[in-house]
């Protein structure tokens, strides 16, 4: 009998803190539908040359980087060209701009929209790496008197050292957002989630063992946030270093816990994806392998 091996379904259960099954399916990429292109380019004036335009639904229409600068040589993106700066075009049509000073660049592609402090009007989070400190997250405000600086984490400390942001949620359902990141994915990462705390970002959880990035990669959503065990908690979908385990993370009793882990003979590749694959309303995973199959995540 010849195996159909187009799409071969796999039911996978793992058991830690808390248990539950994940199917797992297997599909030849050529018979998948492909992943969300998110690597566009922009025309717009002072654009970073292969930074994202993201779009919001509030306050702010749109974002995207600018100020293409050479001024920090690291090129962990594939090039030595970061960001000097931002620009915001608000719902009114208004434009802001915020540039930073000479000694820090945005070693980004994209800004994040987050509205933490629950006023209506979303917050900008982006990765600032310093020319001699590394990389930090920070966190920009719009307000009466344009764009500024609202927070931000101690930086990394060394040169050439950076993060990746994974995304925000209310892990701890405390009633505030935290924003996770991995430091340093390319050596020994930590998971690491930062609360706003007055102007800084502080760590509150940190674990370690994962990687969303590869050095020289311009993809840098190779992690997710979703609700993995449909808890009504957001949790995190981050790689292991090596990217042949996918690590589902909770917080459970004031820490940060893997509650499943799955694993791949071929190592994850593309971007991850938070879609209803099978049509039941609730969140799955879809990602594509090295060796051309995807991925896809049935949850709970």
């Amino acid at each position: 009998m010849m195996l159909q091996s187009r799409l071969i379904p796999l039911l996978l259960m793992l058991w830690s803190v808390s248990a539950f099954a994940i199917e797992v399916r297997y599909i030849d990429a050529t018979q998948s539908t492909p992943l969300i292109d998110y690597h566009m380019n922009t025309s717009l004036p002072d654009a970073l040359p292969d930074g994202v335009v993201i779009e919001g639904a509030g306050a702010v229409k749109r974002a995207w980087l600018v100020f293409p600068t050479r001024r920090y040589d690291h090129a962990i993106l594939g090039d030595d060209i970061e960001a000097a700066g931002i620009r915001v075009e608000l719902a009114t049509g208004e434009q802001l701009t915020f540039t930073l000073p000479e000694g820090s660049v945005f070693e980004d592609r994209y800004p994040r929209l987050v509205d933490l402090d629950n006023d209506g009007i979303e917050e900008i989070v982006l990765v600032r790496s310093y020319l001699d400190r590394g990389a930090a997250l920070a966190v920009l405000k719009i307000n009466n008197a344009g764009i500024e600086l609202l927070a931000e984490s101690t930086p990394i400390g060394l040169a050439h050292r950076w993060l990746n942001p994974v995304g925000a949620g209310d892990f701890d359902q405390d009633g505030q957002q935290e924003l996770a990141v991995v430091i340093t994915p390319h050596i020994g990462g930590v998971l690491t989630l930062y609360k706003v705390e007055g102007n800084r970002l502080q760590p509150i959880y940190q674990m370690p063992g994962f990687s969303n990035h590869r050095i020289g990669s311009r993809e840098l959503g190779q992690s997710a946030i979703v609700d993995v065990n449909d808890d009504g908690v957001p949790d995190m979908a981050v790689p292991a270093v090596g990217f042949h385990e996918l690590r589902l993370i909770s917080i459970i009793n004031g820490a940060l816990k893997e509650i499943n882990r799955v694993a791949h003979s071929s190592p994850i590749r593309t971007a991850l994806e938070v879609r209803d694959l099978d049509g039941d309303g609730d969140q799955d995973l879809t990602y594509g392998l090295a060796d051309g199959r995807q991925v896809e995540l049935l949850l709970p």
